[in-house]
């Protein structure tokens, strides 16, 4: 799973409601590329270059996920939605909206379609000024100067004025503020170790991982079910009830919440699954007396995924020992999850179909988990209130 990186994008516009296309240049921004971290003032510039309207001009830090090429294309769309036309001669002339990236770290980049940092940034006071609202250290990895410094340096001494509108942040309502815990559960190749580090990064939560790779019986154990059965669910509750141990009984000394891509019940309905009756009945009294001793999750979400699409996930991802699964084994598996939720009164859950959606590459579809996420979340604090 890729970290987000921060992409510094200004905003301008001199056609019709400017505040209102920078606004909803910034919504399509939140909605299509990422996380909206920093905004900067709205400052209002004569036309640069050329003879035109009156700008308004911002800029924005966006954590994204995508790469810049792919950031840069979907920039150029959301001018296209907003009406902007480029002119084949590329000449200066008005505009509804446009969008620029500034800086990427200290990527430098210099092909055909994008050069990083934006080569004319440090001429432009129209940009140095709110870029230094949001990013005065910032350092120009060409020139090894800060914006802050950039802005005393220029040599563009343009009239600029500061307006008293602001552009609000489309995603800053959502968060996880509310809840301390929450477990991210789902069958094999449904998404959610991708869904947990993808909120654990967005929301700067604690993540907990579960650690099946470390197993030594999984291979073993889809090679010959029946022989290792039993050691392969032992060594997984020991693990997971270690693990959820550690790092769960300091929980509350932490500012942020925690979010795991799995709950220690899922031992008994993997344990159900594969287990004979004597084996199970014995493994369940052993799961009673751990699963006692555990913090429970404030939230627990289920993510539903159709068959077919787990068996393509799964395939994908390519990992040997998972190759021979069978559709069967998932629709099992899939079944006692769905049963062990309904039998259970005491525990807040939320059963999202995530089946056909794409929240890895399509940012709507992650946004309406997170909406459904949060929406049950804030039905749990009605309630006790």
């Amino acid at each position: 799973m890729k970290s987000p990186k921060t992409f510094y994008i200004a905003l301008g516009s001199n056609k019709g409601n400017r505040l209102k296309f920078l606004q909803m240049a910034l919504d399509k921004i939140y909605l299509e590329i990422g996380e909206v971290l920093q905004i900067s003032g709205v400052y209002e510039t004569p036309a640069w270059g050329f003879e035109g309207e009156a700008f308004l001009n911002a800029c924005v830090a966006v954590g994204s996920r995508f790469s810049s090429e792919e950031v840069l294309d979907k920039l150029l769309k959301i001018e296209t939605s907003l009406g902007r036309s480029r002119s084949v001669a590329h000449t200066y002339q008005n505009r509804s909206i446009d969008l620029d990236i500034l800086l990427l770290g200290e990527e430098i980049i210099d092909s055909d379609l994008l050069k990083v940092p934006h080569p004319q940034m440090q001429n432009r006071k129209f940009v140095l000024l709110p870029l230094s609202d949001i990013a005065p250290k910032e350092i120009h990895p060409v020139l090894q100067r800060s914006i802050s410094q950039l802005l005393l340096e220029t040599g563009d001494v343009s009239p600029i004025d500061r307006v008293t509108e602001k552009l609000g942040n489309p995603g800053k309502s959502r968060g996880f503020q509310n809840c301390n815990y929450i477990a991210i559960e789902g069958n094999i190749g449904a998404g959610k170790t991708s869904l947990a580090t993808m909120i654990s990064q967005d929301f700067n939560a604690k993540l907990i991982l579960e650690r099946f790779k470390d197993n030594p019986f999984l291979p073993k154990f889809y090679e010959d079910q029946h022989r290792y059965a039993f050691p392969l669910e032992m060594s997984f509750l020991a693990d997971r009830y270690q693990q959820l141990s550690d790092d769960l009984a300091q929980y509350d000394l932490f500012t942020d919440f925690v979010v795991s891509d799995y709950d220690v019940f899922k031992s008994l309905i993997f344990a159900k699954i594969t287990l004979q009756e004597d084996e199970y009945s014995l493994y369940n009294k052993l799961f009673g007396i751990i699963y006692k001793e555990l913090v429970k999750p404030d939230l627990y979400v289920y993510l539903y995924q159709n068959t077919d699409r787990l068996l393509e996930n799964i395939k994908t991802r390519g990992r040997d020992y998972e190759q021979n699964i069978q559709p069967e084994y998932l629709i099992n598996i899939n079944k006692s999850y769905l049963a062990y939720i309904k039998s259970q009164t005491n525990i807040n859950v939320k059963i999202i179909d995530i089946t056909g959606k794409d929240f890895i590459n399509n940012r709507e579809d992650y946004l309406s988990i997170l909406e459904e996420i949060a929406g049950i979340r804030e039905e749990k604090i009605e309630k006790r209130k």
